[in-house]
């Protein structure tokens, strides 16, 4: 079992800055690739970025690419969102994720989960 926790949500305006942390207890952490996903009211889960379990290859979706900086430490099990220009529309839910498959972006690539931290970005 992963144990996955993650902080660092809140309100913030239009083009301001977040960073969400994830701190991961139970296996190895480093053993694991690690993914932000949101979930915005009505919406399906959405794939943010994710990062590979040495930390050498990073994957971004389109709408976030040049704007939010996915990283890892492994001494400290822990995984970091840097989310920069923020708009309205990155208003939701986000979520950490842990897996160990090859694929990366969808929900089912990930066995473990946190409960969520909530991101709201006024206009």
């Amino acid at each position: 079992q992963v144990q996955l926790v993650e902080s660092g949500g809140g309100l913030v305006q239009a083009g301001g800055s977040l960073r969400l942390s994830c701190a991961a207890s139970g296996r190895t952490f480093s053993n694991y690739n690690m993914g932000w996903f949101r979930q915005a009211p009505g919406k399906e889960r959405e794939f943010v970025a994710a990062i590979s379990w040495s930390g050498t290859s990073t994957y971004y979706a389109d709408s976030v690419k040049g704007r939010f900086t996915i990283s890892r430490d492994n001494a400290k099990n822990t995984v970091y969102l840097q989310m920069n220009s923020l708009k309205p529309e990155d208003t939701a839910v986000y979520y950490c994720a842990a897996g160990r498959r090859n694929t990366i972006a969808t929900p089912k690539d990930y066995n473990y989960w946190g409960q969520g931290t909530q991101v709201t970005v006024s206009s």
